[in-house]
C-alpha cells in the first residue's frame, strides 16, 4: 500500500513539472530589432515661407524596425515619435517639439506646422537661421525595452514671423486684478504697482506680491471690466501659467503659496508664465 501511494505521488509531481515545463516552452520572448532609418525629401535647407504656408515643408519617412519574438516578426501595433529639437541639445530640451505617429512609416509637415513649433515651441527668433536635428524612436506599447532611436538628420530652418497667437491689448497697456493681489478684485487697480511693464509690444511683464490660493486676471484697461485676458477652465489651469485668451471665462489660479512673483505675458505665443523669486 505504501509503496502504491509512493508511486501516486510521484506521479503527480512528475505531471506538474512536465505541465511548468510545457509553460516555460510556450512563453514569448522579445528577441531582436532593428533601429528605424529616418531619410527626408529636403536635404539641408527647409524652406518655409508666409505666402506658402500651406506648402509642404519636409516628408519624413523611416524603415520598419520589424520586432521579432519567439513566434516570428511582431504583429503588434508600432509607434513612432517624431522629435524636433535645436542642434546639439541631444534631444534633451523640455522645449523640444514631439509628434506621436501610430504604425505609419512616414508623415509631411507644412511649413506654417514647422514654423508655429519652431516659434512657439522652440521659441527660435524669426528671420535668423537656426540648426535643428530631427530623429524618430520606435517602440511597442511605449515599452523602455523596445525603444529604438534612429539616426539624426540636421537641417537649417529660417522660421517667419507670424501674427501674434493672441491680440495685444488695443491699450498698450495691462494690468493685475484679482483677490490674489493687495489690491484685492477692486477695479481701478492701484498703480503702478499692478501695472505690467511693456518690454516689446508682444510681451509684458510684472512683479508683484501674491497671496497664496487666490485668484487673478489680466485686464486691458484699468477700471474697466468689459473685456478681460483669462483662461478657459480655472481647475484644469496650472498655477504656474499656461494658455490664456480674450474674453475667455475663467480666473487664473494664483499660486497655493504666497510670495513675491514675476509673472510674464507673451501674447505671440498665448502663453503665460508664473515664476516665484
Amino acid at each position: 500500500m505504501k509503496n502504491i501511494s509512493k508511486l501516486l505521488s510521484f506521479s503527480f509531481l512528475l505531471a506538474v513539472l512536465l505541465t511548468c515545463c510545457k509553460k516555460d516552452e510556450n512563453r514569448i520572448y522579445f528577441e531582436a530589432a532593428t533601429a528605424p532609418v529616418l531619410t527626408a525629401s529636403v536635404q539641408v535647407n527647409i524652406p518655409l515661407g508666409y505666402t506658402t504656408s500651406g506648402d509642404e515643408a519636409v516628408t519624413l519617412s523611416w524603415s520598419n524596425p520589424e520586432y521579432k519574438f519567439t513566434t516570428g516578426i511582431s504583429s503588434q501595433n508600432v509607434s513612432y515619435l517624431i522629435e524636433i529639437d535645436t542642434a546639439g541639445a541631444n534631444f534633451t530640451n523640455p522645449a523640444r517639439q514631439s509628434v506621436s505617429v501610430s504604425q505609419n512609416l512616414g508623415i509631411t509637415f507644412t511649413q506654417g506646422q514647422l514654423n508655429d513649433w519652431l516659434l512657439n515651441q522652440l521659441v527660435l527668433v524669426p528671420g535668423v537661421s537656426h540648426n535643428v536635428e530631427i530623429r524618430v524612436t520606435s517602440s511597442l506599447n511605449s515599452s523602455e525595452a523596445t525603444k529604438l532611436p534612429s539616426n539624426v538628420l540636421s537641417f537649417t530652418v529660417t522660421p517667419y514671423a507670424i501674427p501674434p497667437k493672441v491680440n495685444p491689448p488695443t491699450t498698450g497697456d495691462l494690468y493685475l486684478v484679482g483677490d490674489a493681489t493687495s489690491g484685492g478684485w477692486n477695479n481701478p487697480v492701484p498703480v503702478p504697482s499692478q501695472q505690467f511693464t511693456k518690454v516689446s509690444e508682444t510681451l509684458f511683464e510684472i512683479t508683484a506680491e501674491l497671496n497664496g490660493g487666490k485668484q487673478y486676471l489680466f485686464l486691458p484697461l484699468n477700471g474697466d471690466w468689459g473685456h478681460k485676458f483669462a483662461c478657459k477652465k480655472t481647475a484644469d489651469q496650472s498655477a504656474d501659467g499656461g494658455d490664456f485668451g480674450f474674453d475667455w471665462s475663467d480666473n487664473f489660479p494664483g499660486p497655493a503659496a504666497g510670495g513675491t512673483y514675476k509673472i510674464s505675458v507673451d501674447f505671440q505665443r498665448g502663453k503665460y508664465t508664473v515664476t516665484k523669486l
